[in-house]
């Protein structure tokens, strides 16, 4: 009857809502930035560095950590990775909401259009995660949360369209094949 009909249009309305991602942007100045050289996945030292410092390196720079190592910081002693260099400005952009793997192939796209334009990054990255408790995850399993709920993968793109993939999921997750 007439409740059942109020509760659809309520819940329709929220659907829409949660469905609407949320997008936010920033600038980050004078930003250290990890050396890299598509090439070489496990860095050179003094030439560049290795997939996993530049994963470990971008947890802090997404979490908004300082990378000073200043022994007077409660949270962290962190610093990035050698070689490193500073970058004048480095643009994050935020996408929170459910979103189609076809849309996350059109980001891609985009963003490889950027390397068109002169004198821009050597390198970009896109990070696609989860949510910790998500009740699916990569192939025929069910997502365990049990510690970390970790389950997300990350792009860096070079500027030569080469790239690495970056995938991270929990101890009891089956890994995508």
């Amino acid at each position: 009857g007439a409740e059942g009909s109020t509760l659809m249009s309520y819940f329709s309305k929220k659907q829409i809502q949660a469905l609407k991602p949320k997008i936010t942007f920033s600038t980050l100045r004078d930003l250290q930035c990890p050396v890299l050289q598509s090439n070489d996945l496990q860095g050179k030292p003094e030439e560049s560095c290795s997939t996993e410092e530049l994963f470990e390196w971008l947890g802090a720079v997404l979490n908004q950590v300082s990378l000073d190592n200043k022994s007077s910081s409660f949270l962290s002693t962190y610093c990035c990775p050698e070689p490193n260099t500073v970058v004048e400005k480095a643009f994050l952009c935020t996408i929170t909401g459910f979103i189609i793997p076809e849309k996350i192939i059109q980001l891609l796209e985009q963003l490889c259009c950027y390397f068109s334009e002169p004198k821009l990054a050597y390198w970009l990255t896109l990070t696609v995660h989860g949510f910790a408790d998500s009740p699916v995850s990569w192939r025929e399993s069910e997502h365990g949360f049990h510690k970390g709920g970790e389950n997300l993968y990350n792009f860096v793109i070079f500027r030569n369209l080469d790239y690495w993939l970056h995938m991270a999921v929990g101890a009891h997750d089956d890994c995508p094949p």
